[in-house]
């Protein structure tokens, strides 16, 4: 088995987005907001929308399971106030339920979580709750800036996150961290945007003791962890100068790195520096880079690839990159799968 743990609904029914639409073109008109129950899409739409796009895809390049959540960019939770984050996210949650119902062994669910800019995280409580005890999904999005790229809110290790790190734990539910689309135009959602999320998260983690209070807390960074693996021996350096633990005893029993890195030479560096134990098998299909990468004839996305083209991981190391990384994770993804 081959699991995806970073796949993202980016392939919606028309009737979706156009509920979204009315929903942020209602924020200063309330009495226009629509419900949440007034969304209609049948099970043959939901059907046809993955069936040429995400379900063609794990056939043709052979992987298994996909760890599914709601599109990053769309999770957009600067837009409107709580409510209306909430009524999105229980939108988006419950159409990933239905896919996860429709394809049990093709989908396992991650949640959106209704952040809100400067919305104190303990609100998400109920809807990390209810996704994982009643809906059975896996994990959860942890957007480190709701206010797409402005940053207003404290870092992750910040007092002002534990509540909701509790009922992570409590659950025993990882989060990937993951920003949305880019209010700040200064910055291109999936170009720089997300790789500074990921770049920023993880500098946050190693200047804090973040993990002595949460030592089972689990993330995973993905896009092969944005800059940190190229500039490893800059955060080994500056962990030393500031007389922090090396980054092995501080970050790593703790954090994790994808492989959303659309190029052979990326994966040979991130497999490199960072231990295979800590890597785990991701596409980000259908996504950020759909194209066909002239140089090779292949999709940049097709991220098996470089995993099976390695030169210097052993098979055991694959394997464990694969599926068992994964397994260990997100320690809810039921047993039957692997049966």
């Amino acid at each position: 088995m081959i699991i995806d743990c970073h796949g993202h609904y980016t392939t919606e029914p028309t009737a979706m987005l156009d509920w979204r639409k009315r929903q942020i073109a209602a924020i200063n008109d309330p009495s226009q907001m629509p419900s949440v129950d007034s969304l209609k899409i049948s099970d043959d739409e939901l059907r046809e929308s993955v069936e040429g796009a995400q379900l063609k895809l794990q056939r043709e390049r052979g992987t298994s399971l996909t760890l599914f959540s709601p599109r990053a960019s769309g999770m957009s939770h600067h837009f409107g106030d709580a409510g209306v984050s909430a009524a999105w996210s229980r939108v988006s949650n419950d159409i990933i339920y239905r896919l996860t119902q429709l394809y049990p062994k093709n989908f396992a669910g991650v949640c959106q979580l209704p952040q809100s800019p400067g919305v104190e995280p303990k609100t998400c409580l109920g809807e990390l709750t209810r996704c994982v005890e009643q809906l059975g999904f896996v994990g959860c999005n942890l957007n480190p800036d709701p206010s797409g790229g402005y940053w207003t809110d404290p870092p992750l290790t910040d007092r002002w996150w534990y509540p909701l790190y509790e009922k992570m734990v409590e659950l025993d539910v990882p989060a990937m961290i993951h920003v949305s689309a880019a209010a700040n135009p200064v910055f291109h959602t999936t170009a720089s945007h997300y790789i500074n999320g990921d770049t920023t998260a993880f500098v946050q983690f190693l200047m804090s003791d973040l993990f002595k209070d949460f030592p089972t807390l689990r993330f995973i960074i993905p896009h092969g962890g944005g800059a940190i693996p190229y500039h490893w021996g800059r955060y080994r350096g500056i962990a030393q100068d500031q007389r922090r633990p090396p980054l092995s005893e501080s970050i790593l029993k703790n954090v994790f790195f994808d492989t959303c890195v659309y190029h052979q030479p990326g994966i040979d560096l991130l497999t490199r520096v960072i231990p295979a134990e800590n890597i785990l098998f991701a596409s980000e299909m259908v996504g950020a880079v759909r194209g066909v990468d002239p140089e090779t004839g292949f999709d940049y996305d097709d991220t098996r690839r470089y995993i099976d083209g390695s030169a210097s991981l052993t098979p055991e190391q694959k394997h464990a990159i694969f599926a068992g990384n994964a397994r260990r994770v997100y320690s809810r993804l039921p047993a039957e799968l692997f049966n």
